[in-house]
């Protein structure tokens, strides 16, 4: 639990999954990313599926939602999803909070690991998990989740966005702005279309989600970028100027899909970025 000015924020563990290593690291060489994060027998390595919850100000903000549990066992193998210690609904309700009472759903973006939550199965019928909140996502994400690109087809799920998409309430965004109070947002493209970082200031410190930009700690050098973006050489430079201003600003970055490292600084050195763990130095 964190305190930021008004708000509460609760980094939530959601269950794990399994992607392939090579395409996490892109062009980075096998042997330096295994040493880091060890591939099973399949090349995949596991990954986190962390989402934010924020209290405050009269508002129960959950930012991303995990992958869900709406997919078909041949799906839950191939990407080896695993709710036996985390899900979703378990780490609501530890955090005190019931679906009824959140009250914005804010997408990073709509690829399934990031959305699939925000549905769930009721009597053979896909629905709305949190049918009573405003979602929030860019509106030029939602134009490319609902038309996408060959490269991306498989990430959105028509499965997960056709239930939400007439059935809640959405507001899109034009762009970088405030979402609430100290809440804000800021874009990036490289890994896909308008993602949306949700960044929370106080008096304290400040907090960024950062989502795909930094699916890990070990994605903040240069050339470690995931052969899922859509644009790498962006993706580099949208990095770079993340990095630069978390470091200037001394922002603590929370990672979503990180496997071990859940919070971390920013440090430039000789040999380029790289994360520092919180509480290490």
């Amino acid at each position: 639990m964190i305190e930021c000015g008004p708000y509460t924020l609760h980094q939530l563990e959601t269950g794990t999954f399994k992607l392939d290593g090579g395409a996490m690291f892109g062009i980075v060489p096998k042997p330096l990313w295994d040493e880091r994060i060890p591939a099973d027998d399949q090349n995949r390595i596991e990954l986190a599926m962390r989402c934010l919850l924020i209290q405050g100000n009269d508002r129960c903000i959950l930012v991303d939602t995990g992958i869900g549990d709406t997919f078909s066992e041949k799906e839950q193998s191939i990407f080896g999803i695993d709710h036996s210690v985390h899900t979703l609904a378990d780490s609501l309700n530890a955090a005190g909070v019931v679906p009824s009472e959140v009250t914005d759903v804010v997408f990073t973006h709509l690829h399934f690991d990031h959305s699939g939550g925000a549905v769930v199965r009721h009597n053979d019928e896909v629905v709305p998990r949190f049918p009573e909140a405003t979602h929030h996502v860019q509106a030029r994400h939602w134009e490319a989740a609902r038309a996408p690109n060959p490269k991306e087809k498989n990430s959105f799920r028509t499965a997960i966005l056709d239930p939400l998409a007439d059935q809640v309430a959405w507001t899109f965004h034009e762009g970088a702005g405030t979402l609430m109070p100290g809440i804000d947002l800021r874009c990036v493209d490289g890994h896909t279309t308008a993602q949306q970082l949700v960044k929370v200031s106080g008096p304290e410190a400040t907090y960024v989600f950062v989502a795909d930009l930094l699916p890990t700690h070990h994605h903040a050098g240069a050339a470690w970028t995931m052969a899922y973006d859509i644009a790498p050489l962006q993706t580099i430079d949208e990095k770079a100027r993340f990095l630069r201003d978390a470091e200037a600003h001394g922002w603590t970055l929370l990672f979503e899909h990180d496997p071990i490292v859940v919070q971390g600084h920013a440090h430039a050195s000789d040999r380029g970025w790289r994360i520092v763990p919180a509480g290490s130095s």
